[in-house]
């Protein structure tokens, strides 16, 4: 059912219909007046083949001028009888007194003699002009009357002597019309399913190039370039036709052009190390890249698109769409949350066309976090540096200044005061050259010198320096003992002797200030699959929990005041890390606040022989 609506609904069908209903209209026009003319002159002709002659009006008159009735009405009886004339169905003589004076017709003699009631006999004998044609039905037939009055010259002037009607039957006459109207109905009806035949074939073939060029903007439309509309000649339609073939090779072009552009755009966002958002004039979120996904947290492209770029940045309560547009302010965004550190920075610009209307946003957004980081640090650092330096600073001023006022000439204050002097002045000289190695090491100047080294004697003669030291003070500030606990396999290990020393030297020391008097250090030395594990315990008040993370950074202390007391400079284990880090290693603690903390250093390292060499030689 819809196909036969669709059908009726088609161009084609309206073009044989129109043609249809203009032929039907035409023929209907041409019929109806061609009938009626047909009409007309048939009866104008009939109506001539029924008139009398003149004679037969003459000798009528006469009659009709004698004063013998009787003999008048046998002779007019006589001269109707005469008139051969087969259209004529009767023919009535009428005197000027309306007595009926004779009738051709041979059944209805009866009415001679009598009165006529026809008010057009009464008309045509007060007029001398008078001349009436009439249709009048009887019996279901149609007859023609016509009443004329007889005129005779009577002295000097013409007078009316009577009236002559003569009745005819048109049913022969019509009959000839509906024949002939019939015929034209007929070839009406036969040239309308001609016509609407021609009109079918004339519709297609104005219509299949109109089908064939809508079949191939559907195509163009669903992406399909491939097809071309066949030209059937050069009228409007092949030029049409041409036109949507050039159309579909330039919108191929075109598209071609545009997915191009569009892949590159989409590699270039892709790989984009910033996140990139777009949005239309309302501000929804029109692309998004995966950079930009992972640094808002979402998971999937249809997370984003569509939602608001006020909400997706949660900045409603700084900002609105329409500040974004004006101002183009460049903002900082801090989404950190408790286990993770994130700042970014949104540049805005304005997607503009060339007549000023704007037609979105683009936002990119730079992860600013490594960078925010490194600037509290650096002003951290310059912070660190300038406390632990103005401190020493300021002692020694405070005692050569003391000297300078005469101290020096005490010999009992003198001595110590130039013994904390050179102290501070040490320790000064301690952390400039910690700031140096780091400041080589951060810029990657530091050349370490390599060499295969037995990892066990390499410890066990740094730990004897620290027994020899608790042996040979008489008056040791703090009692400790070192417990050893290396495999008996050798391990050796490629690194810097001079560098690594320090690295164990630092640990060592730590453990030793942080520890009660008396206590034990264990140093453990084993292998695992490729890497060197060496770990140095104490028995001291151990690092907060919270305090772990930041235990290798520059300048931290967990307990400042005591560490400064003891005159560490805060670069130790920072320095010990980059060491660790430069030789391909892991440096890392675990301590239980209270009850100690145990360092451990990883090294890789390959299964070495020490006679390979000898052997070689």
């Amino acid at each position: 059912m819809q196909r036969i609506f669709r059908s009726f609904q088609s161009i084609h069908f309206k073009i044989a219909l129109v043609f249809a209903l203009m032929l039907l209209v035409t023929l209907e026009l041409v019929g109806a007046f061609f009938v009626h003319q047909l009409e007309q002159q048939t009866r104008k002709t009939f109506s001539t083949q029924i008139q009398l002659q003149s004679y037969v009006n003459q000798s009528l008159g006469e009659q009709l001028m004698l004063s013998n009735q009787s003999k008048a009405n046998r002779k007019i009886h006589t001269i109707l009888t005469d008139v051969n004339n087969q259209n004529i169905t009767e023919i009535r003589v009428i005197d000027v007194k309306g007595t009926i004076r004779g009738t051709s017709d041979v059944n209805n003699q009866q009415i001679i003699g009598q009165k006529t009631t026809d008010n057009n006999v009464k008309n045509a004998l007060s007029q001398r002009s008078y001349e009436k044609e009439n249709v009048e039905v009887q019996n279901g037939d149609r007859y023609e009357v016509t009443t004329t009055p007889v005129v005779t010259v009577q002295g000097n002037h013409n007078a009316i002597v009577g009236v002559i009607v003569v009745r005819a039957n048109m049913e022969s006459v019509y009959k000839s019309i509906n024949n002939i109207t019939g015929i034209y109905i007929y070839a009406s009806i036969i040239a309308i399913i001609l016509g609407v035949g021609m009109a079918f074939v004339i519709a297609r073939a104005i219509t299949r190039p109109i089908e064939e060029i809508n079949l191939q903007t559907r195509l163009i439309a669903d992406g399909d370039y491939s097809g071309q509309v066949k030209i059937y000649g050069n009228d409007e339609l092949g030029q049409l036709a041409q036109a949507v073939n050039v159309l579909s090779d330039r919108v191929e072009e075109s598209t071609a052009a545009s997915e191009s552009e569009r892949r590159r755009l989409d590699s270039v966002l892709a790989h984009m190390s910033d996140g990139v958002l777009a949005t239309d004039r309302r501000g929804n979120v029109t692309i998004i890249n995966d950079e930009a996904l992972t640094l808002l947290g979402l998971a999937h492209t249809e997370d984003a698109v569509g939602q608001s770029i006020i909400d997706l940045l949660d900045i409603g309560e700084e900002y609105t769409l329409r500040q974004l547009l004006e101002k183009q302010e460049e903002l900082v965004l801090d989404l950190s949350q408790v286990d993770h550190e994130l700042i970014l920075h949104a540049y805005i610009s304005l997607i503009q066309r060339a007549s000023g209307f704007i037609s979105g946003l683009v936002i990119v957004l730079h992860d600013v976090t490594e960078q925010e980081k490194i600037e509290r640090d650096r002003k951290a650092f310059v912070s660190n540096v300038s406390h632990e330096l103005r401190t020493p600073l300021t002692s020694v001023r405070s005692y050569i200044e003391a000297l300078a006022d005469g101290a020096w000439q005490d010999p009992e204050v003198a001595p110590s005061f130039l013994k904390v002097t050179q102290d501070e002045t040490e320790r000064m000289i301690r952390m400039i050259n910690d700031l140096l190695a780091l400041s080589r090491m951060d810029s990657g100047t530091t050349k370490l010198e390599l060499e295969y080294v037995n990892l066990n004697e390499l410890l066990n003669y740094i730990l004897n320096r620290f027994d020899m030291i608790i042996e040979k003070d008489d008056h040791p500030e703090k009692q400790y003992s070192i417990k050893r606990e290396f495999t008996d396999k050798d391990i050796w290990v490629e690194l810097d002797t001079d560098k690594f020393t320090q690295v164990v030297d630092n640990l060592m020391n730590n453990a030793i200030k942080y520890s009660p008097d008396g206590s034990e250090i264990i140093v453990r030395l084993l292998q695992t699959h490729n890497y060197a594990i060496l770990s140095v315990t104490d028995q001291g008040l151990g690092i907060p929990r919270k305090d772990v993370p930041k235990i290798f950074d520059r300048f931290f202390r967990v307990d400042k005041a005591r560490s400064r007391k003891q005159g560490g400079t805060g670069l130790g284990l920072a320095i010990s890390k980059e060491v660790v880090q430069l030789l391909g290693g892991r440096i890392w603690v675990d301590s239980v606040e209270g009850k100690g903390s145990t360092f451990y250093i990883s090294l890789p390292f390959e299964k070495y022989d020490a006679g390979d060499d000898w052997d070689a030689e």
